[in-house]
């Protein structure tokens, strides 16, 4: 069973962990880029930041899902974020938060980039969960 830590030396994070350890002998699965694409690749939320977010985190539990774990396994996340603004960037971690992965809580960073793979695309999350 992962450990989460918050180090008390340091700034209390917003809804993730400072650090994840995982003891040796654990599965693990590495996850590709969750992306907002629906079963039929086409875009989800075209312009809309917190719904692209909420079509990432549940592709994510699916493809985690399908390696015999979830969204409340995940010890680490980077969450990547095509915004310009501050809001953007709240709109997307406020559904992070809101998802399985705050049971941990997951080690986490989150990233402002100029632009990601597919056309429209503003939302993409990589993670690494223990298989129960």
């Amino acid at each position: 069973m992962p450990r989460r830590l918050t180090a008390p030396a340091l700034f209390p994070p917003p809804g993730y962990a400072h650090a994840a350890v995982v003891e040796a002998g654990e599965r693990l699965v590495f996850s590709a880029g969750s992306v907002p694409l629906d079963p039929h690749g086409d875009l989800v939320g075209v312009g809309d930041h917190a719904a692209q977010a909420r079509q990432v985190l549940a592709n994510l539990d699916t493809a985690l899902r399908a390696a015999d774990s979830g969204l409340e396994h995940v010890v680490s996340t980077e969450v990547y974020v095509v915004a310009e603004r501050d809001e953007d960037l709240h709109a997307v971690w406020d559904e992070v938060r809101a998802s399985g992965l705050s049971v941990g809580p997951h080690a986490s960073t989150l990233l402002g980039v100029a632009r990601l793979g597919y056309p429209g695309q503003l939302v993409e999350i990589t993670a690494v969960a223990t298989v129960p």
